[in-house]
Order: structure tokens, then C-alpha cells, then sequence
């Protein structure tokens, strides 16, 4: 292993995985997941598998078999240590301070004061708290990537030392019969792999058709709420705009029933609340505050506001501007076939909801430009963030009574 760089790859490449599929596991542990889940902990568990046990079984491999490929040395086995070690170290600055970030947001989104409050109600001090820990990570992939350039220049000479042998004769020893003493059927079968694989596929179809067929025939089975609607053409438009641009990244929209997350969110989420969301947008990271009960929180010019620079509301906000949602005309040319398409798959839309969409859309969109105007915002209504606006006020109030949009808010909260 110290003078071989493949092996030193290989062995921190078991390590790392020995480290990923044990944390899987461990983080089903409500205790472990109440903390780790949603924080920068997934960041880092995952990265340990891919840079650690992916990438480094990679590097091995490729140290090991351009050589005999080129029927030549290791160009230099001190540049593969070298990119080793800065591998390595590229791991640790990566995820031990996402680790770190990740316990220091589970602490601090779940800290409680004396008098019974969140310590920290702003998510944003959160956010804030951990970036120096982000400019460590980014020095961890800087340090990974530059490895990859130093194997990249190495493995580049070594084939040019050497000369590719595109096509090596392959020999093996005849095969001898087999003497098998047991003959039961389950031995001859064994013998027999194309048979046997099919057959292990075919009765491993039939075990799942048992346990999923009866989920997607048995209408039961979907958790139901009366006031929860599909959403209307203009919001569905906007859900569409939240996935183009990347918000499902950094927002989840799913509150767990703690305490922690019930007092600064709201009511926790119900699975029928998202019998019409296709697919669902839950997430798995909270870069920002979960979104699911944002609906009705905040005016729409909030919002208006927050999209076109989220530090007008936010001070110190690290979200990105999205000055052209403003500018880009609402495309509507497959409207009516999105609509259709999600019947299909069980939302249920009527022919007049599909036949009517856009007048609908239009007339919905009107409404919030309206609004925007009487708060000296002046935008028309067929513009792509007043789409988003109308999905972002939409989440979480169908299980409200009367939906209403906040008159006053606290735009740091």
C-alpha cells in the first residue's frame, strides 16, 4: 500500500463506503434523522460516497489499467501519491465541515429560549452561521479538483510513453466437466444461469406486483382531504417556474410534526395535502425555510419584492436575484396539454377547466397584477413571477378554512 497508488486509492475507497452505508442506516433513526435530515449532514453523506468511494475506486482503476493497456510504467507513481494526498484532503475539507454546518443547524433550528420561543426565528441567522464552514467545502472540491488535473497530466504521459495495444488474445484453459454427486433439482437449476435468472426475475416481478398493485388499484389507500384542490392553470404555470429555477433545491415543503419546525412553519404537513403534486416537491436540503404553509404569510408584493432581489426583504439574504421572471412573457402554448396529461395521471381536471385555462389564467393573473398596482408595483399580467407568486401563495392553505393573503408581515421572518 505505501508504494502502490492504486492500493492507497482502493483503501480509502472501502473506507468511504464502509462510512456511507453505515451512515444510511443510521440516519433512519428518528433521534439521528430529527437533527441530520434537511441539514447539510446529506451533503456530506452523500459526497463521502462520491468523492470518497466513487471517485477515488475510479482513479485506482484508471492508475491501474492505462498502463497495461499502454504495455508501459506509471508515467510517475509520485504524482498518483501526490494526487492522492490532495485527494484526500480535498474529502475531509469537504465533508467534515459540512458535518460540522450540520449540526450546528439542527441545534440551532431546534434551540428553544427559557420563555418557551425559538431562539432563533429568523432561518436566515442560520444560513449566515454556517458559510464560513461553505468556503471550506469549496476549498475541499478545489483541492479534489486539482488532483483529477494532476492524474488527468499523468495518465496523458504515461500513454504517450507507451503504445496502445488495441486488440490482446485472449486464452483460457478448457473447461472440464463438472461431477455433481447431489442432483436436486435446485442443483441442476444452478447450473443452468439464463434459466436461473429468469426465473429469479420473474418471481421477483411477481413479489412486487403483490405488494404495489393493490396501492394503485385501492383508492383507500390515497389519503384524501376534502379542501385540498388541484391547482388552478396560473399556478400550476408558477409550480412549473419553481422547478425551472431551481427553488425546490434550497426549499423544502414538508414540515415535520416537531415542535421546532410546527412553531416556526405551522401546522405540519398531511400526506393529502400533495394527492395533486406531480411530482412531489418535497426536498432534502433546507438552504432556505421550508415553503409549505408560505401561502397567505405574505403580500403579494412581498414576494414581488423577494424574487427581484431577496435582500430588499431579507437583509443578508445569499439567494439569487431572479430579475427576469419580470421581463419573460408567461409561455401558455402547452397549457391545455400539461392539463391533460395530469388527468391522465389522475389529477382531476374537467373538460371546461382544460377547454377554459387560459380565460381562467388570465383572469386569476389579472387579479394579482391588480393588486401589485395598488402597492406601486406596476407589472402586466401575463409575466412569469406573477405566475410564481400566485404558486407560492397557493402552498399550504387548503387546509386553512379561509385563505387570505397577510396584510402587514415581519420581512425578516
Amino acid at each position: 500500500v505505501r508504494t502502490e497508488p492504486m492500493l492507497k486509492f482502493m483503501v480509502v475507497a472501502l473506507t468511504c463506503y464502509g462510512m456511507a452505508t453505515f451512515e444510511g442506516p443510521m440516519l433512519s433513526l428518528k433521534q439521528v434523522n430529527a437533527i441530520a435530515h434537511f441539514t447539510d449532514w446529506i451533503v456530506a453523506h452523500v459526497h463521502v460516497g462520491a468523492l470518497g468511494w466513487n471517485g477515488f475506486m475510479t482513479f485506482g482503476i484508471l492508475y491501474w489499467l492505462i498502463p497495461r493497456i499502454y504495455k508501459t510504467e506509471l508515467y510517475s507513481k509520485k504524482l498518483a501519491s501526490t494526487h492522492f494526498w490532495i485527494g484526500t484532503l480535498g474529502i475531509l475539507f469537504y465533508a467534515i465541515p459540512m458535518y460540522w454546518a450540520a449540526v450546528v443547524q439542527g441545534l440551532m433550528w431546534k434551540e428553544f429560549t427559557p420563555e418557551g420561543v425559538l431562539k432563533y426565528p429568523n432561518f436566515l441567522a442560520t444560513t449566515l452561521e454556517i458559510l464560513p464552514m461553505h468556503m471550506m467545502r469549496a476549498l475541499g472540491g478545489a483541492l479534489y479538483l486539482s488532483g483529477v488535473f494532476l492524474m488527468t497530466f499523468n495518465l496523458i504521459k504515461t500513454m504517450q510513453k507507451g503504445k496502445l495495444l488495441a486488440n490482446e488474445p485472449a486464452e483460457a484453459p478448457a473447461l472440464l466437466p463438472v461431477q455433481v454427486n447431489e442432483q436436486s433439482q435446485h442443483r441442476r437449476l444452478e447450473r443452468k444461469p439464463i434459466l436461473f435468472m429468469v426465473l429469479a426475475l420473474i418471481a421477483i416481478l411477481i413479489g412486487g406486483m403483490v405488494e404495489m398493485v393493490p396501492t394503485f388499484t385501492i383508492s383507500k389507500n390515497v389519503p384524501t382531504i376534502a379542501s385540498v384542490k388541484p391547482y388552478t392553470a396560473l399556478e400550476l404555470q408558477g409550480r412549473d417556474l419553481y422547478v425551472r429555477e431551481g427553488c425546490v433545491n434550497c426549499h423544502t415543503q414538508t414540515i415535520r410534526p416537531f415542535r421546532s419546525e410546527t412553531a416556526r412553519y405551522g401546522e405540519y404537513s398531511k400526506a393529502g395535502e400533495f394527492v395533486y403534486d406531480t411530482p412531489f416537491l418535497w426536498g432534502s436540503k433546507r438552504t432556505g425555510p421550508d415553503l409549505h404553509r408560505i401561502g397567505g404569510k405574505y403580500p403579494n408584493k412581498w414576494h414581488f419584492d423577494h424574487l427581484l432581489d431577496p435582500t430588499i426583504t431579507s437583509p443578508g439574504s445569499i439567494m439569487p436575484t431572479y430579475p427576469w421572471l419580470i421581463d419573460q412573457k408567461l409561455d401558455n402554448s402547452i397549457l391545455k396539454d400539461k392539463m391533460k396529461a395530469l388527468r391522465k395521471l389522475g389529477i382531476p381536471y374537467t373538460d371546461a377547466e382544460i377547454e377554459h385555462a387560459e380565460q381562467d389564467l388570465t383572469k386569476q393573473a389579472q387579479k394579482i397584477a391588480d393588486d401589485l398596482k395598488q402597492n406601486q408595483v406596476n407589472v402586466l399580467a401575463d409575466r412569469e413571477i406573477v405566475a410564481v407568486i400566485a404558486y407560492l401563495q397557493r402552498l399550504g392553505t387548503d387546509i386553512k378554512a379561509a385563505p387570505k393573503v397577510a396584510d402587514n408581515v415581519n420581512a425578516n421572518q
